[in-house]
C-alpha cells in the first residue's frame, strides 16, 4: 500500500510543480507546447532563478498570458523571446547573452573562484613557515633530550 501511495504522490508532483493555471492552457497542444518551451527560457522578474513557468507570481502569469497571446497571433519562439526582452531587457533570461553589460555577470563567478583560489594559498603558505630544529632547542635542551632517550632507551631493551 506504501508503494502505490508513494508512487500516486511522485506522479503528482510534477504536475504540481507547474504554476501554469487551466485557463491559461491553449487549446492547440502544439502552441501549448511551444509556449511550454518559452517559458522554460523566461525568468519571473519578481522571483529569483525561477522560470515563469514555475511561478505563482502575478507577473509570471501575465507573461505566461504574452507568451500565449503572441504564440496565437503567429509569432515564432525567438520573436516572442525577443519582444519579452525588448520589454525587459537581459534579467528576464534564464541565459543571458553574453555582451558587455552582462560581462560582469558571466565573469564574476571566475574571479571569486581565482580570488578564493589565492587567498587559500596565500594563507596556506603564510603558515607553513619551516622552523629549524636547531631554532627551538637549544644545546643544553638537546643534550637532555639525548640523555633521557638513550636512559629509556636502555630500560626498553631488557
Amino acid at each position: 500500500m506504501r508503494h502505490v501511495l508513494l508512487a500516486a504522490v511522485l506522479t503528482v508532483l510534477p504536475i504540481l510543480a507547474q504554476a501554469v493555471e487551466p485557463d491559461e492552457v491553449l487549446a492547440d497542444p502544439a502552441l501549448e507546447a511551444r509556449a511550454r518551451v518559452i517559458s522554460k527560457e523566461l525568468r519571473c522578474v519578481v522571483c529569483q532563478n525561477q522560470d515563469i513557468d514555475s511561478s505563482n507570481a502575478g507577473v509570471a502569469r501575465d507573461l505566461r498570458l504574452l507568451v500565449r497571446e503572441r504564440l496565437t497571433a503567429g509569432d515564432s519562439n525567438e520573436a516572442v523571446i525577443d519582444y519579452v526582452h525588448a520589454r525587459y531587457g537581459d534579467y528576464v533570461l534564464l541565459k543571458p547573452p553574453f555582451s558587455r553589460r552582462t560581462l560582469v555577470l558571466w565573469l564574476a563567478p571566475l574571479i571569486l573562484a581565482a580570488g578564493a583560489l589565492g587567498a587559500g594559498v596565500f594563507i596556506l603558505g603564510r603558515n607553513r613557515v619551516a622552523v629549524a630544529p636547531s631554532e627551538i632547542l637549544d644545546v643544553e635542551d638537546e643534550a637532555r633530550i639525548a640523555e633521557a632517550m638513550a636512559r629509556h632507551g636502555k630500560g626498553d631493551q631488557r
